[in-house]
């Protein structure tokens, strides 16, 4: 089955939820599932400029997880968002990457600006989007059942994000830039 790319349904400010529920397109759940829209786009722009296979599969099912966060964000059924295959394996997963980077990179001892190289800007701004998502979820979830995995998922996700600039920079022998304070 095809989908039309406009349904002119959305026309009046209205938009669905999954469950066809509809709200107005400025709703706390579009405003969540929307900026992690934003986040994969930009975990997209990253991963074209990789030239590391094993980065560009592990940010392809990153972003393949979010797509999976976004449809739990736009589900209000308790039950239906327990149905979407995001799991405690997924935030292992995350965890199990950041540790294989962290053995390869230096150590933190300072607080570090983004940039150096336009790879590394791109993290921090997906890390950035990252977040912001994560506080809208949190948002969401005080007057609406988010599953918990979740919020954990992209808590994790951030400190993924974090760790690949500083992987980035290590690789591509950029030095980080210290903040001076």
């Amino acid at each position: 089955m095809a989908f039309k790319v406009y349904t002119k349904t959305g026309d009046k400010g209205k938009t669905s939820l999954i469950g066809g529920k509809r709200v107005q397109k400025f709703d706390d759940r579009i405003e969540a599932y929307g900026t992690v829209d934003e986040l994969i786009a930009f975990i997209a722009l990253t991963k074209d400029l990789m030239n590391e296979q094993k980065i560009e599969n592990n940010l392809l099912k990153i972003q393949s997880k979010l797509m999976t966060v976004a449809s739990i964000l736009a589900t209000e059924d308790k039950d239906k968002q327990h149905t979407y295959n995001l799991l405690d394996d997924d935030v292992t997963f995350l965890e199990n990457e950041i540790d294989e980077m962290d053995k390869i990179i230096t150590p933190l001892t300072k607080f570090i600006l983004p940039g150096g190289h336009i790879l590394v800007s791109y993290c921090h701004i997906s890390r950035t989007i990252c977040r912001r998502s994560e506080r809208k979820a949190f948002l969401l979830s005080e007057n609406f059942y988010i599953n918990p995995i979740v919020l954990t998922y992209l808590n994790r996700l951030s400190d993924y994000l974090f760790t690949l600039s500083r992987y980035i920079s290590f690789k591509l022998n950029i030095e980080e830039i210290e903040w001076l304070n």
